[in-house]
């Protein structure tokens, strides 16, 4: 045991310290090297671990021998952590999910290989023309597509996709490596894989499609046709709230369960994966392990994202002008829980029905779920890339209420938040540090906009045409107004007065 020890008293996760782990810590039980990798992952993140490689993993306990495993993909330098922890642990990994009852650990196998792409650009591209490999699954983040928000096209000037356009061989983006690998799989007479988006996105499917066809004809003709024609592109939903692994979590995996594992996953008990039937290279039986399969995504896409990811981004702006660092924090604040509250009251009307799921307990479930002590997701999370969520989880329900012209009040009152944070102070009296690939712009519009907010709803790459409503502007000025001169707390007091 000593050669699989780091300490005197935790045990360094790898294949050959499996057998000696505490006995309350699952491992995997079937052999990880009977297994093929027929779906590559690009974007391996706390997310991913938590979800996806989790039904993989269930899965692979009730099919030994699969021809399902993940080789995961890192693009990023900002990946190199994640190279170098899976790397030194046979590509294991402890997952702890954690209730306020329990905390409950267990080791993931379902990942059995991964290729840091600024190592070796040619291998991701190999293991993406690989016939073994027939989905390629993503979580590449909502700013990882490369559209502009305001009109929906593809941002044909950004300057990875230019890179890849004009480096074919040695991509950076997640197109780039794409394409690389289907023109080769062409070329070969191979059938194509199917691309399976995994991102908070409403039709990630048809986005990407879009996307990678765009890209793909504008570097070959040939092969964008052939991409349109015979690429599967499904929507998918997916739902865990997985916060961003910190030190603490490592230490608590270390005292709590004695296993040293350089990157755990931390995430709570809730899980939800619903996935559009529609695959062109075949794929898992993974209804046998709880993923839902159907033929419309829209009305699960639409509920998710307008009652959670809306919620999330009125929890981070308001929680962290309010001065919070985490999500539970926040809904411990009888005026928030019932911000939130109301915020999913308010979008509700724009929803569609959604079969097998009662509304009303959905968001029972989300408010227990953010209130959740032991998932300490902090509020930075929730607010970078402001400028890719906003359109994506709250603008589409504000354009179908005035439409329907029904009440804005928490919408708008969002968007306020966002454009004060983005121009205000941390407790120590230090600029927020702004974490978005627009910031410049952000910054200064919201500089301009300290009790006017056309400013800033005048970037049409984010607004569109928004600005042109009297009543939206007027509202998120109303709502700016009675932040600046009420403060966040006496804003949600007049709130819960009046409204």
């Amino acid at each position: 045991m000593n050669s699989n020890t780091s300490t005197g008293s935790t045990i360094k996760l790898n294949e050959a310290s499996l057998s000696h782990l505490p006995g309350n810590v699952p491992v995997p039980k079937y052999d990880r090297h009977q297994i093929t990798n027929g779906i590559v992952h690009i974007g391996v993140g706390g997310f991913h671990k938590s979800h996806q490689a989790l039904y993989l993993d269930n899965y692979f306990h009730q099919n030994p021998g699969s021809d399902w495993g993940i080789c995961g993909v890192g693009l990023l330098d900002y990946d190199r952590h994640m190279r170098d922890a899976l790397w030194s642990q046979d590509c294991l990994y402890t997952l702890v999910e954690r209730s306020p009852e329990r905390d409950r650990a267990r080791i993931i196998g379902s990942i059995t290989q991964y290729l840091f792409a600024p190592d070796n650009r040619q291998a991701v591209i190999e293991a993406l023309a690989n016939p073994e490999c027939r989905i390629v699954t993503l979580t590449i983040t909502e700013s990882g597509y490369y559209y502009i928000e305001g009109s929906g096209e593809f941002d044909v000037n950004h300057p990875t996709i230019q890179h890849d356009l004009h480096h074919p061989d040695q991509p950076i983006g997640t197109y780039g490596f794409l394409s690389a690998a289907l023109a080769k799989r062409r070329q070969q007479g191979l059938a194509p894989f199917t691309v399976l988006s995994c991102d908070n996105i409403q039709g990630n499917g048809n986005t990407v499609r879009k996307m990678l066809t765009t890209f793909a004809q504008i570097r070959d003709p040939e092969l964008g046709r052939w991409i349109a024609e015979y690429v599967a592109f499904p929507n998918c939903m997916v739902d865990r709230i997985t916060p961003m692994t910190t030190p603490a979590d490592i230490k608590m995996v270390a005292e709590q369960f004695g296993i040293d594992d350089a990157f755990p996953g931390v995430t709570e008990p809730f899980i939800q994966w619903v996935i559009e039937d529609t695959f062109c290279a075949g794929r898992p039986d993974w209804e046998s392990v709880g993923v839902q399969m159907t033929n419309d995504v829209h009305p699960y896409e639409m509920m998710k994202i307008r009652l959670l990811n809306a919620s999330h981004l009125l929890i981070g702006y308001l929680g962290s002008l309010a001065g919070y660092s985490y999500v539970y924090e926040v809904m411990a604040d009888p005026l928030f829980e019932q911000a939130v509250a109301k915020l999913m009251d308010e979008v509700t009307p724009t929803l569609q029905p959604v079969p097998g799921i009662d509304l009303n307990d959905y968001k029972k479930t989300l408010i227990e779920r953010f209130s959740n002590p032991k998932i300490r997701d902090q509020l930075p999370r929730l607010c970078l890339n402001g400028s890719a969520k906003i359109p994506k989880f709250v603008l589409g329900s504000l354009r179908d209420k005035l439409q329907l012209g029904g009440a804005i009040d928490y919408l708008s009152l969002t968007i306020a938040a966002w454009c004060q944070y983005l121009n205000s102070y941390d407790k120590q009296g230090q600029p927020i540090h702004i974490d978005d690939p627009l910031a410049d712009i952000l910054i200064q519009r919201a500089s301009l906009s300290k009790l006017d907010p056309k400013p800033l709803l005048s970037i049409s790459e984010i607004f569109g045409d928004l600005v042109e409503s009297p009543r939206f502007v007027e509202a998120v000025a109303d709502q700016l107004r009675s932040l600046h001169e009420f403060g966040v707390k006496g804003t949600l007091v007049r709130f819960s007065q009046t409204r």
